[in-house]
């Protein structure tokens, strides 16, 4: 009985980015890298979806770390507000 084989992220990488440029058809590259063409075009789907999360994680994270800045930001503001306001009733005695 064979074993199963694995293949590495960058060999998936490789064969998917071959796919997307079109270069070659499926059936030429499934003969290639000895594939089955269902895999190689699950390969494709998968490297395309993920391309375009690529663009959209970063803008998101920019975002979330947006976010976490303005809330410090409030909550020094308020401290800030706090110490004036004790500071201005130590004084006006």
């Amino acid at each position: 009985m064979k074993t199963r084989r694995r293949f590495t992220a960058e060999f998936k990488a490789k064969v998917a980015l071959e796919a997307i440029r079109g270069e070659r058809t499926i059936s030429e590259l499934a003969t290639k890298h000895q594939l089955h063409p269902n895999q190689i075009t699950q390969w494709k789907r998968q490297a395309i979806e993920s391309l375009a999360k690529a663009f959209d994680d970063k803008a998101s994270d920019a975002q979330v770390g947006r976010e976490a800045e303005v809330t410090k930001l409030h909550a020094k503001i308020g401290q800030l507000v706090v110490e004036r306001d004790f500071l201005a009733k130590a004084f006006d005695r």
